[in-house]
């Protein structure tokens, strides 16, 4: 019988399971490439039928779908295999919420061999993976950001413009800055029809917002500024200015020069909307926005996943009054509302 004060004896599990991470999203790749969880939500539940489907040999399939029942991916009866919930939903391309094009972006070499050099960058304290990593001058990888995310931003991004229309119905001009995909300005434009949405990014990456905004029916009321966050002259007169999954790039001294910048440019009662990943005070909590961090030690010279305290100072160093936290409905980030 196993003694109760040895119920929990020291184990090895958890450093196995780290350090074979890998094979992990090297299979989940796979398992897109090869179109497996669309076959599967299509009936194609057995080996030899998936194989046949994916054009690949039936013990590879085998092997591949038991790991990923294993993980959780999918769920296996006999010898049939069907989809988990999030799987149906998040990784069969019919569905409307399919998130599988992500990994183009989430596993861009710019991001992999980054945390090659991940002993480098701890003893730095920044990227060492050569250059300002993920922020350099028009980095080709926020392409495939503003191609792959639309996906995962869509609902962040509604939530965002319902919250808008209710609370600043009459917005006129709204400045989105390192707008990527466009998705959260567009969202706005639809909702709020005298809006004029300003988005500001590099060349290459407004190229897919403004494709987005034709296919929106809203882009007569679409503008763009191309170049640097930092040097490009905003204009004045904005009523809302969006910060979506870009302070976190920074270090808080660089954040509270653009957030200075930011200011001059919004009417007396204008806002600064942010989304953000946002630990708790402990840095740990929750685990998997807490985790962002170590991607901006990675991948940024100063970046960081910044508290809420943090984000409060920020602003208020910059001169805005007071920030507000919102929880954003089906999304590990949060809303911060900033008033002038």
């Amino acid at each position: 019988m196993t003694n109760p004060k040895h119920a929990a004896e020291p184990t090895p599990e958890l450093f196995f399971q780290t350090a074979n991470a890998y094979q992990r999203s090297q299979a989940i790749k796979a398992a897109i490439d090869l179109d497996l969880f669309t076959a599967i939500g299509e009936g194609k539940n057995t080996t030899d039928s998936l194989a046949a489907h994916c054009g690949a040999a039936a013990r590879g399939v085998r092997i591949l779908s038991d790991y990923l029942t294993i993980q959780g991916f999918l769920i296996k009866n006999g010898d049939r295999y069907q989809l988990t919930q999030d799987s149906s939903v998040f990784l069969d391309k019919k569905s409307p919420a399919y998130i599988g094009a992500s990994l183009g972006f989430l596993h861009a070499p710019k991001f992999t061999d980054a945390f090659h050099h991940l002993t480098a960058s701890v003893k730095q304290g920044r990227t060492a993976a050569g250059g300002d990593g993920t922020v350099e001058p028009e980095n080709p990888v926020w392409v495939d950001f503003a191609k792959s995310m639309i996906p995962l931003m869509i609902k962040p991004a509604q939530g965002i413009a319902d919250f808008v229309g209710k609370t600043q119905p009459g917005v006129k001009r709204v400045l989105d800055i390192a707008a990527g995909h466009g998705i959260f300005g567009i969202e706005i434009a639809k909702r709020c029809l005298s809006a004029e949405i300003v988005a500001l990014d590099w060349p290459a990456v407004l190229a897919v917002a403004q494709d987005l905004a034709r296919q929106a029916g809203v882009q007569e009321r679409y503008r763009t500024i191309a170049g640097d966050a930092f040097q490009q002259d905003f204009g004045q007169g904005y009523d809302l200015v969006l910060l979506t999954n870009f302070l976190h790039h920074f270090s808080m001294d660089t954040c509270e020069s653009l957030l200075r910048k930011i200011k001059r440019c919004l009417t007396p009662d204008g806002r600064v909307l942010t989304l953000e990943f946002i630990p708790n005070d402990d840095r740990i909590t929750p685990p998997m926005v807490a985790e962002f961090s170590l991607i901006m030690l990675a991948t940024t010279p100063g970046g960081d996943a910044y508290t809420l305290k943090e984000y409060d100072r920020m602003f208020k160093a910059s001169g805005f009054s007071r920030t507000d936290q919102h929880v954003v409905p089906g999304s590990m980030e949060q809303v911060l509302v900033s008033y002038v």
